[in-house]
């Protein structure tokens, strides 16, 4: 397996881009274990909040009771200008996924992370759909909720449009 220190990344093995040429999507992974499509798979949404760490600590509880699991580390960028997704968005998916992957790093756990821009709700459960992912691990709240708040609305929107389980972490 590759180890990769926690500020970088490796190269992209996948991008997109809009009809724009706007990047919208990069692709990037610890390592590329042979064939994905025969180990179950868990979308982990992050957005660098201290409930999105959480439940990275918790997808990979989850990945080690299942012996052999991939998890897709998924962070969701509201929408940039060109130019700023040049240069803006692999940085702010590195900045918020940076906690999840030193711990996935730290436990040999394999993971691929998607950055992506867009509505961040419908963009995870998308991800999640194209994906074929058995369920999603997200946190109770993200960076932008009020503390007050028992839900996100993020984590709300997902929960009603997600197509597979979804697991609410604290």
């Amino acid at each position: 397996m590759i180890q990769t220190p926690p500020s970088h990344l490796p190269e992209p093995l996948e991008s997109r881009r809009d009809a724009d040429g706007r990047l919208i999507r990069l692709r990037l992974a610890s390592q590329v274990p042979a064939d994905l499509s025969s180990r179950p798979s868990w979308l982990v949404a992050l957005d660098g909040s201290p409930h999105a760490v959480r439940a990275g600590a918790e997808a990979l509880r989850l990945a080690g009771e299942m012996k052999s699991c991939t998890l897709h580390l998924v962070h969701v960028q509201h929408w940039l200008s060109k130019e700023a997704a040049e240069t803006e968005l692999a940085a702010r998916g590195r900045e918020a996924s940076q906690e999840a992957r030193r711990l996935l790093d730290a436990a040999g756990q394999p993971w691929s992370l998607h950055i992506a821009m867009g509505p961040s709700a419908e963009t995870i459960v998308d991800i999640a759909r194209e994906l074929g992912c058995r369920g999603i691990v997200i946190g109770c709240r993200g960076l932008g909720s009020a503390s007050s708040l028992l839900l996100g609305s993020v984590t709300s929107k997902v929960i009603q449009h997600s197509p597979v389980p979804v697991l609410v972490v604290p």
